[in-house]
């Protein structure tokens, strides 16, 4: 205990003159001329050219904000830096009250709270892929910053090493994918500017989608079924194929398939109905209950899906995987049983939609005109209503989902003849090797008797 008590302490008055009022252990109150009053202490650190010890003064703040108490801590603090050979400041004595808390929301929090607000309109592959994509490449960088505090040359930033690593279309993805939140955050008045608005002209342009390959040459398609068909692999990846060149519908449609979907196949008016949810498109056409595909299938089509029922019949999935029943065969199944066949960059599975088209097409082209008629041919827009084109008009779109179902059943028909004429029937395939033997001999590929000439 000092010398003073706080009743000295606030009875120290002005005199014309300074003083000090000690308290004991070089700690005094200095009181100035006015009657200002401070807490001061001496203390000795370092010499002067001569050795001797150097004769200094610490400041240590003003009475009565800083109180006796205060005074005596800050003292004893003070005691232990020099003990400690550093020379006391007036910042080091007292503990620095924590800085209130940052409240403000961070751009993860904001994210996720976007995210669940919009996946309810969206279908749940893509939901999964923007949260994902955000994981991956924003929060980590941006994720625990105050939205408010994030500027263009930040979302720039991140941005830029997704560029780098040449994923130049994630990275317009993901500005959007931003610039949206930043949306969201101005709505809600936790920001006032979206920094990743502009981001879109510093980002390299994306590259023009290049067509993918496909063979349109009816006599070389036909020649790729019989090359591939020729192939040792599973028999459902062959009917796979086959049912994908007969219906012209997306391979993920065919990968898809359940068996419920069938309808009528020992009738006169077989069809495949393929649910609204399965079908590309936004998510009210998803949720369309009357947005379901039709398609019309051939008689080869049906002796398709016949031969396949022989073998998954029992599946809920007309093509599953073969390791893992209960999951669709992998979108990389019938693509690699393409470039084993040799057509490695020169057809891929959604290349028979491309064939459908432009085949077709013409021959309806050279039959409209050929009987006096100009300019394009009707069944142009109905072959549009087999490929499952999304259309633009929603009233449009509902009419036409049923819509000349007896001429696109004509045009099913028409193209099965000439893709699949005169070629073996799909059970031919039923109990053949799957593979080729492990032996040193020289692999030969072998072809059925009917290859294509």
């Amino acid at each position: 205990m000092g010398d003073l008590s706080d009743t000295k302490v606030r009875s120290a008055k002005a005199t014309g003159a300074a003083y000090k009022l000690s308290d004991g252990q070089q700690l005094y109150l200095h009181v100035s001329a006015s009657g200002g009053r401070s807490w001061r202490m001496n203390y000795q650190f370092g010499r002067n050219a001569a050795g001797k010890m150097v004769q200094k003064t610490l400041t240590i703040g003003r009475y009565p904000a800083i109180s006796l108490r205060q005074a005596r801590d800050a003292r004893d603090v003070a005691k232990a830096l020099l003990a400690r050979g550093i020379e006391p400041r007036p910042q080091d004595l007292f503990e620095r009250a924590a800085p209130p808390p940052d409240v403000r929301p961070r751009f993860e929090a904001v994210a996720r709270d976007w995210h669940k607000l919009q996946k309810a309109r969206w279908s749940k592959v893509h939901a999964e892929d923007v949260l994902a994509s955000l994981e991956a490449d924003v929060f980590p960088a941006i994720g625990s910053m105050a939205i408010a505090d994030i500027t263009a040359p930040e979302v720039f930033s991140v941005l830029q090493a997704v560029v780098d690593r040449g994923a130049v279309e994630t990275a317009h993805r993901l500005r959007q994918r931003i610039s949206a939140i930043f949306v969201y955050g101005i709505a809600l008045a936790m920001v006032t500017a979206d920094p990743a608005q502009n981001l879109a002209l510093a980002i390299p342009q994306k590259a023009k989608a290049k067509p993918q390959p496909a063979i349109v040459d009816l006599d070389k398609l036909r020649q790729l079924i019989v090359d591939c068909e020729a192939e040792r692999c599973r028999a459902p990846t062959k009917f796979a194929l086959r049912l994908l060149a007969l219906t012209a519908v997306r391979p993920s449609e065919v990968r898809g398939a359940r068996w419920e979907e069938f309808e009528d196949l020992d009738g006169d008016a077989p069809l495949w109905r393929i649910p609204a949810w399965r079908m590309k498109g936004d998510l009210d056409r998803k949720a369309d209950r009357a947005g379901d595909h039709l398609v019309p299938l051939a008689p080869q089509a049906v002796a398709v899906i016949k031969a396949t029922k022989a073998i998954n019949g029992d599946l809920p999935l007309v093509f599953p995987s073969d390791r893992h029943v209960t999951r669709p065969m992998s979108e990389n199944t019938l693509r690699a049983l393409l470039i084993r066949a040799g057509y490695y960059q020169r057809h891929v599975p959604h290349g028979f939609r491309a064939a459908f088209s432009t085949v077709m097409n013409e021959r309806c082209e050279r039959a409209w005109h050929a009987t006096g008629h100009t300019g394009l041919s009707p069944d142009r827009a109905i072959i549009d209503l087999m490929l499952a084109h999304v259309p633009t008009n929603k009233v449009e779109g509902a009419y036409n989902r049923a819509a000349y179902m007896e001429r696109r059943r004509e045009l099913a028909r028409e193209w099965a003849d000439l893709l699949t004429a005169d070629m073996w029937p799909p059970e031919v395939q039923l109990g053949q090797p799957t593979k080729w033997a492990n032996n040193t001999a020289v692999r030969v590929p072998r072809k059925p008797a009917n290859t294509v000439s």
